[in-house]
């Protein structure tokens, strides 16, 4: 299965990702792993992201279909993939249907987890994380025992800048602007499977299997 994932922040994508991952035994590629391990190589592209992530601006499309491209033909790729970040416009689509029939394959499937600002909002505002082991909670849906502190280790959790409500209205507004566009660019190539994503998250893993299975079929 080679399968895209398109929502909001906080739609849920890395969460269901997981999900697929298991069912279908593909590598979940989230493009926000890749510029941090870009980063963290040192090389003199993780230099490039890492100097575009500080000022606040998004990876110009030359880096990262340069990324994408690299990934998406490692071995570990060859049966499928789950992208979770990318495409991120219409631009970037079209490169990737560039890229895949270059390849000899195609997308399967495209999966918009449709869910509303305000949902959004109240689940980003609620999430934790540990600053010591990286383990991620959510006040509300999946809290730590004790107030406010990582199950793990001890440590006193941390909300992050990007998950306070003034920042997360602005990323739905950014998201809006720049990637709904894509919903219609799939749409009109048949490949757009719309989930529910405000459901539990187990309705919607079911969901999404089910409407695979018809891919499959």
């Amino acid at each position: 299965m080679r399968i895209v994932l398109l929502g909001a922040p906080g739609a849920g994508k890395g969460t269901l990702a997981k999900d697929l991952v298991g069912l279908f035994n593909v590598p979940h590629i989230s493009t926000g792993d890749m510029f941090r391990e870009a980063v963290a190589s040192g090389s003199e592209l993780g230099r490039q992201v890492q100097s575009i992530l500080s000022s606040g601006k998004l990876v110009p499309d030359e880096i990262v279909n340069k990324l994408v491209k690299e990934r998406i033909s490692k071995l570990d790729c060859k049966d499928g993939f789950i992208l979770d970040g990318y495409p991120r416009t219409v631009q970037q689509a079209r490169t990737l249907d560039e890229m895949l029939t270059q390849m000899g394959q195609k997308l399967d499937a495209v999966l918009y987890l449709k869910v509303s600002e305000d949902v959004v909002v109240k689940r980003l505002t609620n999430r934790r994380v540990c600053p010591k082991c990286g383990r991620i909670y959510n006040l509300l849906s999946m809290p730590p025992k004790s107030d406010e502190i990582c199950d793990d280790c001890g440590t006193k959790l941390i909300q992050r800048d990007d998950d306070r409500e003034e920042v997360v209205r602005n990323r739905f507004k950014v998201y809006n602007e720049m990637t709904a566009p894509l919903i219609d660019y799939y749409k009109k190539k048949g490949t757009l499977i719309e989930i529910d994503a405000e459901a539990d998250h187990q309705i919607t893993v079911r969901k999404t299997v089910e409407a695979l299975k018809k891919v499959i079929a």
